[in-house]
This record gives C-alpha cells, sequence and structure tokens, in this order.
C-alpha cells in the first residue's frame, strides 16, 4: 500500500459546504458529516478495502434507488473532491501512526453525543459483516469496539440493547476512549487490508 500524502482537512467552511449538501439531497437516507465520519472510518480501518462506487451510495442515501444525486457535473466535481479529500485525511492519519479524532457535531448546550457517528461506523462495519467477527470475538482487542456499541446502542427501540443511562461524565469519558480505540481497530486489521489491496 502505497504511503499517503499529508493530510489536508477540510477547513470549517468546506465542512459546512458538505453538511448543507447532504441535508438539501432528495433523500431523506443521507447521511449527516459525522455519520459518514463514523462510516468512512470504519471502511478505513476495517479488513477489506471497500471501493468509492459502493460506499458511496450509502452517504447519499442512495444505495436502493437509482436517483441522480448531483444537479451539474460542477457540483459533482466539487462534492467529490470534499469527500475524498476527507477520507484520505482519515486514511493519512491513521497510516501515519497518528491518533484520528473523530468529527463531532455538538448539542446546544455544547456537548458532543457520537450517537450518529457510532451508528455510521457500524453502518461501515456493515458492508463486511463476517470480515470483522475476528475482531467483535477478540478477547485482547475487541475492547475497542466497546465505546462505539454503546453509543450505537443508547437509544437502541429495544431495552435489552440499550446500555446503562450515560451521565455527561461518562460519555466524555466513553468518547476519548472511542478516540483511543480507532488506531488499535486500524492496526489489527493492518495485514489483512494490504493483502485485501494487493489483491
Amino acid at each position: 500500500m502505497p504511503p499517503f500524502a499529508e493530510p489536508n482537512p477540510l477547513t470549517d467552511d468546506e465542512f459546512a459546504k458538505l453538511g448543507v449538501f447532504l441535508r438539501q439531497t432528495k433523500n431523506d437516507c443521507a447521511m449527516s458529516l459525522e455519520e459518514m465520519d463514523g462510516f468512512f472510518t470504519a471502511l478505513v480501518c476495517g479488513p477489506e478495502m471497500v471501493l468509492p462506487s459502493e460506499y458511496l451510495p450509502y452517504v447519499w442515501g442512495s444505495e436502493q434507488s437509482k436517483r441522480e444525486i448531483f444537479q451539474t457535473l460542477e457540483e459533482a466535481q466539487d462534492i467529490l473532491d470534499l469527500v475524498t479529500r476527507h477520507w484520505n485525511t482519515i486514511a493519512g492519519t491513521l497510516y501515519k501512526g497518528r491518533v484520528y479524532f473523530p468529527f463531532l457535531l455538538e448539542d446546544k448546550d455544547g456537548l458532543a453525543q457520537g450517537n450518529d457517528w457510532a451508528k455510521g461506523f457500524m453502518r461501515g462495519m456493515g458492508l463486511r459483516r463476517d470480515s470483522w467477527s475476528e475482531l467483535v470475538n477478540d478477547e485482547q482487542h475487541g475492547d475497542s469496539l466497546v465505546p462505539i456499541f454503546t453509543l450505537a446502542y443508547e437509544h437502541d427501540p429495544d431495552p435489552k440493547l440499550r446500555p446503562p443511562a450515560i451521565s455527561r461524565k461518562k460519555r466524555v469519558g466513553i468518547l476519548a476512549d472511542l478516540a483511543v480505540g480507532i488506531p488499535v481497530i486500524y492496526e489489527y486489521f493492518r495485514s489483512e487490508r494490504q493483502a485485501s489491496a494487493k489483491a
């Protein structure tokens, strides 16, 4: 796998532009920026390479339809450039052994909840569910997924899946554990990912 160039993160204005595009798509299933970030992180960390032609329809919420997403070629080029740069920022940061801090939106009280990010990550896992089962069942490294599962199921309709109530202080700790766990997950699948890339 070739080394990544120095990450070129999106600016606040570029994030805002991408967020507006996602909110204004004609499909209610389009991801939010936070969910997209979690989704991309899972795909970057995962054991198999997933091509844009497969994962981008999930971002637009169009995986079940052929509805046109972009109004013009210029818009398509502009948005795809932003999406690709964000993907490369995640991939490049982790490839270089650095901590990647998830993109989390804050609520009206200035607190990041992290639920959408965790749900996005799990959607990414779902694209290669069988391949992820190795880590899920790994007693030594599987704990890296616990913060993600906790936030993803926090408001689940099934009370049996919901974790105990999460206080503000506990949430801060869960989000910190989540960020620490991402490089662990990335390294866990490194050899499998490289083999997938060569194939």
